[in-house]
Parts: structure tokens; sequence; C-alpha cells
């Protein structure tokens, strides 16, 4: 996984895909921050809102402070027959491949003004299209698989025969229009075909665009009621945003964009809605460090252990990982500062097993 998350915006044209792009890439910061040299005029670079880097930079007297990333990728309107190269089907779906996760942006309001590309509104249709033309692509990506696996099978590898019987799984869901993801997999098996990239194994989160009047109440519509149920046999999330709202949010400064939503009855943007689900999907969270130079968020997997996490902000680090000096942030804040943490007994020294928790600020002594 890159450094930063990053999750590809997916749907049908006029959807509201890249209305909800541009308001969330300008509510970005320049990529000039961010530590990728080119950024593609599609790709947009989003800090994660954490409001305890600034409650550690007062602590710390930080001159910096440095949240993680998340990197929004716009991907070309999808259309029936993308898997044959229809549109811009072979360029949309080689950028899904590098992407950590899929948000696919259903159209859940009406507009006479704005033509729906299927006709009439119809979210569940638009969802089968997007999800067709991945299986799609996917089953063409499992064929070339088992015509290799099959040669390959005549050297008695035993590992050959495992990994065939999952594909030929995999492809009967394919076969029948659903996605890998609806296949029950071992963890072994999954790290079978792990390098396959499959697009429908990818986590998918629906983001459903609802009207301006609808956004505070998005349970009142039947659309987005219906897309909920759909992901609920998929295992995925659902949020409802406004794109439109969106980019009106994007126009303004932090004090109008929040009275703005108050107005709408809204607690968060869908921005922040968005970034909040994409970290869930993947299972990611946060640690901090803190010091006078900087404080810093960095994300992680949950389930990662000590070393692992220094690893993130630099491989010597794991390499000659030897203890973590932890606390966590609501310890810390308890105490008032590191020095009080410490007399109090809050801050803890973790080994090589330590399994890291969000929030904990962490200092690591390493020797290499």
């Amino acid at each position: 996984m890159s450094t930063n998350l990053e999750v590809g915006i997916v749907g049908l044209p006029n959807v509201g895909k890249s209305t909800l792009f541009n308001a969330i890439t300008k509510a970005g910061a320049e990529a000039a921050n961010y530590p990728f040299c080119t950024i593609e005029p599609n790709v947009g670079v989003v800090d994660v809102p954490d409001e305890r880097l600034g409650k550690l930079a007062e602590i710390y007297k930080s001159k910096k402070i440095i949240p993680s990333a998340i990197r929004f990728v716009d991907i070309a309107g999808l259309v029936k027959g993308a898997s044959q190269g229809e549109g811009l089907g072979n360029k949309f779906l080689a950028h899904i491949r590098q992407v950590d996760a899929v948000a696919q942006v259903v159209r859940c309001f009406r507009d006479e003004n704005i033509t729906h590309v299927e006709g009439g509104l119809n979210p569940l249709r638009d969802i089968e299209i997007v999800n067709t033309e991945l299986c799609l692509a996917d089953l063409e990506t499992l064929e070339k698989r088992m015509e290799r696996t099959q040669k390959l099978l005549k050297s008695g590898d035993k590992k050959l025969l495992v990994e065939i019987e999952v594909l030929k799984r995999i492809r009967a869901a394919l076969e029948d229009a659903q996605p890998a993801r609806r296949v029950d997999l071992t963890e072994d098996e999954a790290v079978l075909i792990a390098d396959l990239n499959l697009l429908t194994l990818k986590p998918v989160l629906f983001v459903a665009n609802v009207s301006e009047e609808e956004v505070a109440k998005p349970e009142d519509n039947p659309h987005v009621q219906a897309v909920r149920q759909y992901a609920a046999q998929e295992k995925a999330e659902v949020i409802a945003v406004s794109a439109k709202v969106e980019a009106e949010i994007a126009e303004l400064g932090d004090e109008d964009a929040r009275e703005f939503l108050a107005d709408l009855g809204l607690q968060e943007s869908g921005l922040d809605k968005l970034i909040k689900a994409s970290q869930k999907l993947l299972g990611l969270m946060t640690f901090l460090t803190a010091g006078e130079q900087e404080v810093r968020a960095w994300t992680i997997r949950k389930g990662t252990k000590a070393p692992q996490a220094g690893g993130k902000i630099h491989s010597d680090i794991e390499r000659g990982f030897i203890r973590a000096e932890i606390v966590s942030f609501a310890d810390l804040m308890a105490a008032g500062s590191q020095n009080a943490a410490r007399e109090k007994g809050l801050v803890r020294l973790e080994g090589k097993e330590y399994i890291m928790q969000d929030g904990d600020v962490t200092y690591f002594r390493f020797n290499v």
C-alpha cells in the first residue's frame, strides 16, 4: 500500500462524480506539501482532519503540524462496454487497479436539467452496470491466469492445485456477475491471488449523491434506502452526500463553511464523511509523533505491531527497533504534559510484540 491511502472515485457519467471530485480537490492542500513528485490533474490530495494534532502542538510548542493525507483519483466516467474498451474503458480500468479502495458515486437525485446516460433515475441499475464492467474485466484477467496455471500443473506443485480451485470459484461468481469480494476466501487463498489485483476484490464504498434539500435526512430518500440494502449484501459502507453542497463548501472559508453546514443541519462535510468511511473500510488508524519540530499523524492498518509502525517513519527504525515509548493521547491530555504523564506512570515502554492503538503518542528507540 502506498504511503497515503488512495481511493478511486468511479461512477457513470453525469452522476455528480466530477463535481464531488472537484470540490474535494479544492478543499485539499497544494500538492507541493506532499511526498510525491508529479500529480496528474485527476489526482487530489486532501488532509485527514484530526483535531488531536493542534492540541499536541500546543503541549509540545511544535513549529509544524503534518496531518496524514488521502489521495482521491478521479477515474473517467464508466459506460457500458468499458471492459471491451468503450469510452475510456481500458485506461479507466488500469487506473482502478492501482487504488486501495473504490468509492462508487451513485446518483440518487432528480434534476430535469441533467440528463441520465441510461435514461431515468435508477441507482441499482447504475451500480449493476459498473459491477458488470468490473466483473467482465476481472474475468479476462482470471482466464489468462488459469491458462498459465493449467500449463504449470504438470510440474506437480500442490499449491497450483489449490490456486486452480480458488480461481474456479471466483470465475463462477464473476460469470454470475457477482464481484469477487462475495467469494469467501481464507487468508491463504487471498494471498495466492493477491498479485492479480482483481477490481471486484477491492473494498467498496457507495456514495449516494442526493440533492441539497435531502442531505440532512438522506434516509427519507427511497433511492438511498435501496442502495443501503444492496450494500449490506456486499458488506460495503454507504454514505450520503450532496456533491452540489460540497462544491459550495469548497468556495467558502472555514468559519463560513461551518455556518453553512449548521444551516443545513449537518455536523460534518461530505468530504469528512468520505475520509472517515474510507479509513474504516480499509481498517486504518492513526498513531502520532510529537516534538518541538513537528507534530505528525501516521496512518497504519489496525493490528500493526510497534516495529512495523516505526518502519512507516523510516526503515532504520524497524530494523534497529529497541522499544517504543508510548502514552495514549487521552492520558497525555489529562496529565497536561509529557513530564506530568511520566510522573504519573502513564508513559509505557513497549516491545516488539506491542500492537499499536489509535492515538498512541509514540517515541521510538532504535539503534542501527
